[in-house]
């Protein structure tokens, strides 16, 4: 028997985010997180949401004829029902990715799906609450993410890179913040530097505005 997922919202949009970006996308967001990032821009997710089964919401994703789809928060892993949730979008033939934190271990998640892990910054106030052995665990179908709001984050970003921490093969991506350091000054930098990995900007804010929910 599934456990059941409290969920935020269900939308079907582009994917800003990952080495998917510009796909189309259904987005599933659950409720709850325990993280305070500096820059979070969904804090509705925080306490939002209305209890589903975890059938009821894969039928509705199935109604919406997308097969890509992103199970997001919030942080999704903090529900026990996100795993059966996952397991059940697989099973039904969807390719899923976890957006996930870093704060919360991956373990248990189906080996199916694609983990696109948010390494926390020392500017996003929660770099303590990493598990470190969630980044140990990525495979080259996973990605990393680092999200800088200044020169230290970057330079944070650049040390566990050349340090080796984030396994070959995986995908990484650095992006500013909104609002804070620019697009341009980050490229400079990563060209500087010639850092192996891509800069990476959130393209449904600059589509719809930073603020839009539901896209």
């Amino acid at each position: 028997m599934s456990r059941p997922v409290v969920i935020n919202e269900i939308f079907t949009s582009i994917q800003g985010e990952s080495t998917r970006a510009g796909l189309p996308c259904t987005f599933v967001r659950l409720t709850g997180c325990r993280l305070r990032c500096s820059y979070c821009d969904t804090a509705y997710a925080f306490h939002e949401g209305h209890p589903r089964s975890v059938e009821e919401v894969a039928e509705e994703v199935e109604s919406r004829g997308v097969r890509f789809v992103t199970v997001t928060g919030g942080e999704p892993l903090i529900q026990d029902g996100a795993h059966d949730l996952i397991r059940s979008l697989l099973d039904r033939g969807f390719d899923v990715q976890v957006e996930t934190s870093g704060a919360v271990d991956t373990a248990g998640v189906d080996p199916r799906a694609r983990i696109i892990l948010d390494v926390k910054t020392p500017g996003s106030g929660e770099e303590g609450r990493m598990v470190w052995s969630t980044l140990s665990r990525l495979r080259s179908t996973d990605e990393v993410k680092f999200v800088v709001v200044d020169r230290a984050d970057y330079e944070f970003a650049l040390r566990l890179i050349s340090a080796g921490r984030v396994p070959a093969g995986v995908p990484i991506l650095i992006s500013p913040a909104h609002g804070t350091i620019t697009p341009s000054e980050l490229a400079g930098w990563m060209l500087q530097d010639k850092v192996p990995a891509r800069l990476h900007l959130q393209i449904h804010k600059y589509i719809w505005g930073e603020h839009a929910r539901g896209v």
